[in-house]
C-alpha cells in the first residue's frame, strides 16, 4: 500500500507540473470565440484534478501489479510516457505558445495514445483501465474543443 500511496503522489505531482509552469492565462483565454458549449474556465481545473488522481490511480495500481514496471510490456511505458509528455506540452502550446493549432494537434496525440494506454492497461488491470476512461472522454471533447477553437479564431493571429 505504501508503494502504491507514493507511486499516485510522484504521478499526480508529474501530471500536474504544466499547471505550475505554464499557467492557464485566462484574460487571453477569455478573449478567444469559443463556441457555446465552451465550459466555464474554472470547470478545466476542476476535470483536470480529477483526472490526475484517476490517472494516478492506474498507474500505480500497474506500477504495484507489474513489479516496478519490470514485468510491464515496453509498450505500455512508452505509451504512458508519450501520453505524459503530451499532455504537458498542450499548456506550453495554448498558454505560452499561444499557438491554437499546435494545441490542436496536441490535443489529438493526447486523445490517441490515452486510447492506446486504455488498450495496454487492460492485461494488468481491468480497474486501472477503467479508471483511464473518464479521461478518455475528456481528451476526445478536448480535442474537439481545440479543433473548434483553432476553427473560430484560425483567421486572428491567434492561431499559428
Amino acid at each position: 500500500m505504501f508503494t502504491f500511496i507514493i507511486v499516485f503522489l510522484i504521478t499526480y505531482a508529474l501530471f500536474s507540473i504544466s499547471g505550475v509552469l505554464f499557467p492557464t492565462d485566462l484574460p487571453y483565454y477569455a478573449t478567444l470565440k469559443k463556441p457555446s458549449w465552451n465550459p466555464p474556465a474554472k470547470l478545466f481545473g476542476i476535470a483536470w484534478a480529477i483526472l490526475y488522481a484517476l490517472i494516478s490511480a492506474s498507474v500505480a495500481i500497474v506500477y504495484t501489479k507489474t513489479d516496478g514496471f519490470q514485468e510491464a510490456a515496453s509498450s505500455y511505458v512508452l505509451i504512458l510516457l508519450v501520453n505524459y509528455v503530451a499532455n504537458q506540452a498542450f499548456t506550453f502550446f495554448e498558454f505560452k505558445l499561444k499557438n491554437l493549432r499546435l494545441a490542436f494537434l496536441d490535443s489529438a496525440i493526447v486523445a490517441i495514445t490515452t486510447f492506446l494506454l486504455l488498450y495496454a492497461t487492460i492485461p494488468y488491470s481491468k480497474l486501472a483501465a477503467w479508471l483511464l476512461l473518464p479521461y478518455l472522454l475528456w481528451s476526445c471533447f478536448a480535442t474537439l474543443l481545440a479543433w473548434t477553437i483553432y476553427q473560430l479564431n484560425k483567421n486572428t493571429n491567434r492561431a499559428y
